[in-house]
């Protein structure tokens, strides 16, 4: 679980399909967190075990992977002095007690990026007339295989999710477009799902409701998982950094915050049909609804008839 001290809580109501996207400042790019031991140790495993699910690149990719890695180490060492040392050409890494090279043929620039931080790594790169998927390290997906996204255009990487084409693929390509150097930005996704584990490459689309889910045990069953996603431009190749950190919770983070648990009601609540379809919304619909009701009673939304 997560040790980050703020607790994410992104639900707008009624729910609305936007990009979301705040400013960024260069110096909070990436969370970096007590966690960041055994999450470097998931994705050693996960490299080792995995390599072919986790790992993608185009062969082009290569020089804005390296820019990637160097400004990525830079970053590091400016502004996680403390758990980061350079020694040589590798950067040790406190929490694990262990060294990355920063270089050799073994391995691609983007994987040993990946393997410095707790977020997985996407690069974007223009080709025919779209921004396509050029390389990603992703370890900790939810519910999408990585494998199938490499090389596709945007709109075709979000093809799965109901909407998107609709609503988001044109203002999504012309952020791409216009996107600045110096204008980072990020942006939350949330999911509720039935399992803390970091790496699930699927699962979306489940219909049927799990039996041993109800009111009574969804605090502890049930989780809740954040993505930071943040998007960079690198200044040499143009390519733009996708970066995605994930933060799970137990349910019951939430019981000590009852206008938080009355927005994701009213999230589900409002979620287009085929979108709660999508992210599996059945399956623990009925668990979360009465959970959530405990923490944030109906009489209390101001007369809102959302059950």
């Amino acid at each position: 679980m997560s040790a980050a001290a703020q607790i994410y809580t992104p639900f707008e109501t009624p729910y609305r399909m936007t990009m979301g996207l705040m400013a960024l400042q260069t110096a909070e790019w990436l969370e970096i967190d007590d966690a960041l031991g055994d999450d470097l140790r998931e994705k050693q495993r996960l490299f080792r075990e995995r390599h072919d699910q986790v790992f993608v690149e185009l062969p082009d990719s290569r020089p804005a992977q390296q820019e990637l890695l160097d400004l990525l180490v830079e970053h590091l060492l400016r502004h996680h002095g403390d758990r980061y040392e350079r020694v040589g050409n590798a950067l040790r890494i406190a929490a694990l007690g262990e060294e990355v090279a920063l270089s050799g043929p073994e391995m691609a620039p983007l994987e040993r990026a990946a393997r410095l931080v707790q977020e997985d790594l996407c690069l974007m790169e223009p080709a025919a007339g779209s921004w396509r998927l050029s390389a990603g390290a992703v370890c900790f997906p939810t519910r999408w295989d990585l494998g199938s996204k490499l090389g596709q255009a945007l709109d075709r990487i979000h093809d799965p999710v109901p909407g998107f084409r609709e609503r988001l693929a044109r203002p999504v390509g012309r952020f791409f477009d216009h996107l600045k150097v110096a204008r980072p930005v990020w942006r939350l996704n949330w999911s509720l799902m039935d399992d803390p584990a970091l790496f699930q490459p699927g699962g979306h689309g489940r219909k049927t409701a799990n039996p041993a889910l109800d009111g009574g045990n969804a605090g502890e069953a049930i989780w809740l998982r954040v993505e930071r996603q943040t998007l960079r431009r690198l200044p040499e190749s143009g390519a733009i950094v996708f970066t995605i950190r994930i933060h799970r919770w137990p349910l019951r983070v939430l019981a000590d915050r009852p206008e938080a648990a009355r927005r994701l009601r009213q999230a589900i609540d409002t979620m287009p049909e085929a979108l709660q379809q999508y992210k599996s919304v059945p399956v623990l619909g009925a668990a979360v609804r009465d959970y959530l009701d405990g923490i944030a009673p109906p009489d209390d939304r101001d007369g809102d008839s959302l059950r």
